[in-house]
């Protein structure tokens, strides 16, 4: 589009966000009424069965398999394309509006915590758990995490796959940087195990359901565009880490298409196929 000039003034056009541009507007705040539903455990996950929920429902089965009695949780979908992450209940959740929320109702008063990241932290350190021996390791990756996937998802992802028409210069930018982030990757684990060195932590349960969806060429069916072929030490991170119990569980959470839709039980994934 080489004729456009930016007005004086930026005005909000409903109609010209792409395939996923109901999700978005200009203001933050809850546009109408509707309470969060409440199960029987302690944690209380709102959430979906995208890259940023599946982070979290990941991490929650992982403790269970390990052991963690504690970490049982209900888990509810929040339906983004009918608008319910603007629901009241949600927005006091999450005033930002995004999935996953947690609400932490162990201790005297219910806490709230928001942004995937922050949920990995609070249930990590909270169950001392899938940290890692080298922390600060651990730490950079997951922050590298947060850093790099919004250039995978919205910005790739939104103009090679929902964008309203394809325009050359912004998928060759977030290609380019997308081949870069698994050139990082694919240069580290050429060397280590895992991101963290040998110790499996929330960095890797960060950065799988992006990346190793990916590799695996489950990315907005890029996969021979991005050549994900090359990266063949991320490909064999993400390979073991698919292989765990409690990824195939987690990955199946709030998936309103061929997966399950809520979680209150182990028992809920009775029958499930490939479990």
């Amino acid at each position: 589009m080489t004729d456009y000039t930016p007005p004086e003034v930026w005005t909000w056009d409903a109609e010209n966000g792409g395939t996923w541009g109901s999700l978005n507007r200009p203001v933050a705040g809850a546009t109408h009424d509707a309470e969060l539903p409440r199960g029987d455990h302690a944690l209380q996950l709102y959430s979906l069965g995208t890259p940023n929920g599946q982070k979290v429902t990941i991490l929650l089965e992982e403790l269970l398999e390990a052991g963690h009695a504690g970490a049982e949780y209900d888990a509810w979908p929040i339906e983004i394309r009918e608008g319910a992450q603007f629901g009241s209940g949600f927005v006091a959740a999450n005033p930002n509006s995004k999935i996953p929320a947690l609400v932490d109702l162990r201790g005297a008063a219910p806490r709230r915590v928001f942004e995937s990241g922050a949920i990995l932290m609070h249930l990590a350190e909270s169950f001392d758990a899938f940290l890692g021996a080298n922390r600060p390791e651990m730490l950079s990756w997951l922050f590298w995490l947060h850093g790099s996937a919004p250039y995978l998802g919205g910005g790739f992802g939104h103009f090679y796959a929902y964008a309203p028409e394809p325009m050359e210069y912004p998928i060759n930018r977030y290609a380019m940087e997308v081949k870069r982030q698994l050139d990082v990757l694919d240069r580290h684990l050429a060397e280590h195990r895992f991101l963290a060195g040998e110790d499996y932590t929330i960095a890797d349960i960060a950065t799988w359901p992006w990346y190793g969806r990916t590799v695996f060429g489950e990315s907005y069916g890029a996969g021979t565009f991005l050549s994900v072929q090359d990266y063949t030490h991320v490909r064999r991170w993400a390979d073991e880490i698919a292989e765990r119990p409690a990824v195939r569980r987690g990955k199946l959470v709030n998936k309103l298409d061929g997966g399950l839709r809520e979680r209150h039980s182990a028992a809920d994934f009775d029958g499930i196929e490939g479990l």
